[in-house]
């Protein structure tokens, strides 16, 4: 069967007009999974078109969530009558946040089975936070075959500090507390804009969350009575997306307005283009991108927990530090295996160095040549498109069920704004 490719051909050409930003695949898919905590109608809005919604739709009908209103970017979901506790093995393998769906079926099922939940490989992703979590609220685990499954007649409040920040165990935990019996306090919990987000969403509806935003979130327990809709989950603008086209900008040089976005979430990758010489404004939901292409170096981007720079935007950004003149470090401190894709962008022309498994030293300006690649995962994936762009000659890019995954209709976009980009059957 044929396959999907990207053919881009770079150039030096400035970028000019305006790109909207679609809603964040990390926003959206855990207010989906929110669902499961209630009985009643809920709305989603601004829903990006891409497949890990798509898989997450299909995992809740499998449980019974019925789903009226469906549009590319809106649907109503109803989960007033699911059934089982088994998250069905060929969808959730796919997808990583499939295992957020496993706190609110154990809350409210009483019982939850999965497999170790699929994505893209990044290095060592254990579920050791979710086990010890789930244990201290009196869940139980066992194997089945191959697969965990976790049982608990009721689960109880419990003090958690997480012994590493987690997006996603700070979630799951607080979906699991909802319904539990008693308080639950999560300590060292992470503070990135979706986790408030999605508290003020559940409390909209009668969960009693306080502190989401902060290191510490106090859930009060409803035990075991279900949320009640209406309701109604506005998705986030994706704060990755945004950040990957003002890297893409300032990278080839022209004047962009990247519109529907949330500037505040951005403020540390935001000062980095300006120290790198990039004219950013911000506004209330836009940035505007002026850039000249003559870069300043770096002296380490270091990725961190939110409000620190995300990890997911490392790999656009190593992209745009080799049309830097200059020496740049790179400090990937949250993934092992995140700098895999190093070795492509070298053969495209980078002069990086490889110093450790966590660091690389970017080396610029070069000139980046246009090959045939293959996208590793969806950050790196979209970072090729970027070095395709701004490379000289036709690059062919494979592998791109991986970057719809997380992005809608990309090429559309970009072409909008000056990238030749074409999506082809190879």
């Amino acid at each position: 069967m044929a396959k999907a490719v990207f053919h881009i051909s770079g150039s030096t050409k400035p970028l000019r007009g305006t790109i909207e930003v679609r809603g964040a695949k990390n926003d959206i898919l855990k207010g989906l999974a929110a669902v499961l905590l209630t009985r009643g109608d809920i709305a989603y809005t601004n829903m990006p078109d891409i497949e890990d919604v798509r898989r997450t739709l299909e995992l809740l009908k499998s449980l019974g969530v019925q789903m009226t209103d469906r549009t590319t970017r809106v649907c109503t979901l109803n989960a007033s009558h699911i059934k089982g506790h088994i998250l069905r093995r060929d969808i959730a393998e796919q997808i990583r946040a499939s295992i957020v769906l496993a706190g609110p079926l154990l809350a409210r099922q009483g019982k939850v089975r999965f497999p170790f939940p699929g994505g893209c490989v990044l290095g060592k992703r254990p579920i050791d936070l979710f086990v010890h979590g789930w244990s201290a609220m009196g869940a139980r685990m066992r194997l089945v075959g191959d697969e965990y499954e976790f049982s608990a007649s009721r689960l109880h409040g419990a003090d958690i500090t997480f012994y590493k920040v987690s997006v996603t165990g700070t979630e799951a935990m607080m979906f699991s507390a909802v319904l539990a019996h008693g308080t639950t306090v999560l300590r060292n919990a992470a503070l990135e804009p979706e986790i408030p987000h999605l508290a003020d969403f559940l409390n909209s509806l009668g969960a009693r969350i306080h502190g989401a935003g902060t290191p510490t979130i106090t859930i009060e327990g409803t035990d075991g009575k279900l949320l009640e809709g209406p309701g109604q989950f506005a998705t986030l603008p994706d704060r990755i997306e945004a950040g990957s086209f003002a890297a893409l900008v300032a990278a080839r040089g022209g004047k962009v307005k990247i519109t529907s976005c949330n500037p505040e979430h951005l403020a540390v990758p935001i000062e980095i283009l300006r120290e790198m010489g990039v004219r950013v404004t911000a506004g209330k939901d836009f940035m505007l991108i002026e850039s000249k292409g003559k870069l300043k170096p770096i002296d380490m981007i270091k990725t961190r927990e939110y409000p620190g720079f995300p990890t997911d935007l490392q790999a656009p950004f190593t992209v745009l530090l080799t049309r830097a003149r200059g020496a740049s470090l790179v400090f990937e401190t949250i993934f092992e295996g995140r700098l895999a894709y190093i070795d492509d962008l070298n053969r495209m022309g980078a002069a990086i160095t490889i110093c450790d498994p966590h660091r690389v030293l970017v080396n610029g300006p070069t000139e980046l040549r246009g090959r045939h690649m293959e996208s590793p995962d969806i950050r790196a994936g979209l970072a090729f498109v970027i070095a395709a762009a701004i490379a000289k000659g036709p690059s062919v890019l494979e592998g791109i069920y991986k970057i719809d995954r997380g992005y809608e209709k990309i090429e559309m976009r970009l072409r909008r704004i000056g990238v030749a980009i074409e999506r082809k059957k190879s």
